[in-house]
């Protein structure tokens, strides 16, 4: 009686009913092994695709801030075959990596380094400011604009038009390791201190947390609509929805087998998660 009551007064007073419509959770996403390397590979942290059909892998091949010289960039197939282990080498723990047209940008502990793609040769190199660097992750926007992340300093690089600048510095940044670039005017953060996925409004400076709970962040990388997946250096993935949602994929931690910088293939909606201490990539697909 009392809806038909309330029913009959909105029809009476002109009222307009709105039919609201039940709040849905993001799609659960899974992961499906698809494929996994040999065990030729030395440390791989991180994984980037070529846009074409192929993956370079950066090899630390010793410690991770050790001045070697061992460290070494592979091309790695789509299907997972290692097709050239030693493609560039000389390299100081190669880490992150961004690639823009014939530029393959990689940190080298201290320094960042641009190699040339056609022959494989070190083209130009830019120090770090000041002392305890450890250059971490790439990324390079759509103009050519590489910014790279420190990871003990708390420091963000930025290299634009051939000017290599510290853009941002202090606490705030929390560790931060994983970095990629959204558009011109913001970044994707992992602060490994506070365990979380932050944005970086470029314009401003300011930062917002999407999500967090995550430890030790590694790799960011899109998955489309404002989606991501994020890797934990520990062993797990997590694929965030564009309103933080969380969801955990991979948990190898009781394994010991470690997730570092993580690389999709969106159009194979493939997931490669570089296994550090294990020696090779696993590609999973996204379902």
């Amino acid at each position: 009686m009392k809806k038909t009551f309330l029913l009959s007064m909105a029809l009476l007073s002109g009222a307009t009913l709105i039919a609201l419509k039940p709040l849905t959770k993001p799609k659960p996403v899974k992961l499906v092994k698809v494929w996994e390397t040999d065990t030729t590979l030395r440390t791989p942290e991180s994984v980037l695709y070529d846009g074409n059909n192929t993956l370079y892998v950066a090899n630390i091949d010793g410690k991770s801030d050790s001045l070697d010289g061992s460290g070494f960039i592979s091309k790695v197939s789509l299907d997972g075959k290692v097709e050239n282990l030693h493609w560039t080498g000389g390299l100081n723990a190669p880490k992150g990596m961004g690639l823009f047209k014939k530029r393959l940008y990689v940190t080298d502990i201290y320094r960042l380094v641009a190699i040339n793609i056609e022959n494989g040769q070190a083209e130009k190199t830019w120090d770090a400011v000041g002392k305890g660097a450890f250059l971490n992750d790439v990324t390079v926007d759509k103009e050519g604009t590489v910014y790279v992340s420190d990871s003990r300093a708390d420091k963000l690089y930025r290299l634009k038009d051939d000017k290599w600048e510290v853009l941002m510095e202090g606490d705030q940044l929390n560790k931060p390791n994983g970095v990629l670039a959204v558009g011109k005017d913001k970044l994707m953060l992992g602060s490994t201190k506070m365990g979380a996925l932050r944005t970086l409004d470029l314009n401003t400076k300011t930062m917002t947390t999407v999500a967090d709970g995550m430890a030790n962040t590694d790799g960011i990388v899109p998955e489309g609509k404002g989606n991501y997946f994020v890797s934990d250096w520990n062993g797990q993935v997590f694929h965030i929805s564009a309103d933080g949602t969380k969801q955990p994929l991979l948990d190898t931690r009781a394994d010991k087998i470690n997730a570092a910088d993580i690389e999709y293939v969106a159009k194979k909606k493939l997931l490669i998660v570089p296994t550090f201490f294990k020696n090779k990539l696993v590609a999973y697909h996204v379902e």
